[in-house]
């Protein structure tokens, strides 16, 4: 938290870190460490179809392998979520599991702070996913850590399509995750929040690159950085897959999130805590003019890492500290 003699203004720009940024994954993360291959195959066969040996004579995954990501996303989901259903389509994004649990173990601790240093839990607490994806891996995940509902918002019907079926392969989470069509095309919240609801907190996973060209150019980068050569026109285009609408919008990201921001503050009393993963550092300065210029009143920067990977997300509320304690009292407590 802010100090007492800080100005607003500083308080809004002064970044905080989160538990994961410098330590690894966040304490609550359940992938700490190495996977566990055994556990993992017992539970899932089809994995090992996919596991090789290091130089070193461990065991490791064929990272650069689409079928084996999606493989390992499915085994982690069901043995450690108890999802026992999950399947994407073809080209879609297959995010790892471990660096998005880290983004809801983050915003948890948000809502922590104004409910006594505990994580709120229970289907009291309500999300809203922009861009839930073919995946719905941020539903899932956050209903199987904490059980909160979910909305999943998504502009691609194929995308939404895939992800009602993996809503309606697992009993009982048609109760937890509702999914909305976003019908425009250029809008985030716009259209998508009925007057009379509102959410405790909001996520996103914005396309990062500006254009198509900019996103081959990074999976190429990707490829090199396996250590493999890039596919051909007709293979995946990484190992992570995704969709134009998943990789890319017009302006790329910084554009996407200072959108968001706009359109954030039509919505500022429906919503306790609005967020987005920024995965370009240079964006952030944008990001906190634009977020002063709507009148948030308290901002946050939090930094995740996972192994050399380094990333953040931020997240702005436009509720001061009071009435943020005062919404965890009607929301969680009442």
């Amino acid at each position: 938290m802010s100090g007492a003699s800080e100005s607003p203004a500083a308080r809004r720009a002064k970044p905080t870190q989160g538990s994961g940024a410098a330590a690894g994954l966040h304490p609550r993360n359940r992938h700490q460490g190495r996977y566990d291959f055994a556990l993992l195959t017992a539970h899932c066969p089809e994995l090992s179809a996919f596991l090789i040996t290091t130089p070193a004579g461990g065991t490791s995954l064929d990272f650069g392998n689409p079928q084996a990501v999606r493989a390992l996303n499915r085994a982690l989901l069901k043995v450690q979520y108890g999802v026992a259903h999950w399947d994407i389509p073809d080209g879609y994004l297959c995010p790892p599991i471990p660096g998005r649990a880290d983004y809801l173990h983050g915003l948890a601790d948000l809502l922590a702070e104004a409910n006594g240093g505990v994580v709120p839990r229970g289907p009291g607490v309500r999300a809203l996913d922009i861009g839930v994806g073919a995946n719905c891996i941020y539903p899932l995940l956050g209903h199987g850590e904490y059980g909160w509902r979910f909305v999943g918002s998504e502009v691609d019907a194929t995308a939404l399509r895939s992800a009602a079926a993996i809503v309606r392969a697992n009993p009982g989470l048609g109760e937890a995750i509702e999914l909305r069509h976003q019908p425009g095309r250029g809008a985030i919240f716009a259209g998508l929040l009925r007057p009379d609801e509102a959410f405790d907190l909001t996520l996103c996973n914005p396309p990062f690159h500006a254009s198509a060209k900019e996103a081959a150019r990074g999976s190429r980068r990707k490829w090199q950085q396996l250590g493999k050569p890039a596919p051909g026109r007709d293979g995946p285009a990484l190992n992570f897959g995704g969709q134009a609408t998943e990789l890319w919008c017009t302006g790329g990201e910084a554009s996407f999130i200072r959108r968001m921001v706009r359109e954030s503050a039509g919505i500022a009393q429906q919503v306790l805590w609005f967020s987005s993963l920024v995965a370009k550092s240079e964006h952030l300065a944008d990001v906190r003019r634009h977020l002063h210029k709507a009148g948030a009143q308290d901002v946050r920067e939090v930094a995740m890492a996972q192994g050399s990977k380094q990333s953040r997300f931020v997240a702005w509320t436009f509720h001061d500290a009071a009435r943020r304690e005062a919404w965890a009292v009607a929301r969680w407590k009442g």
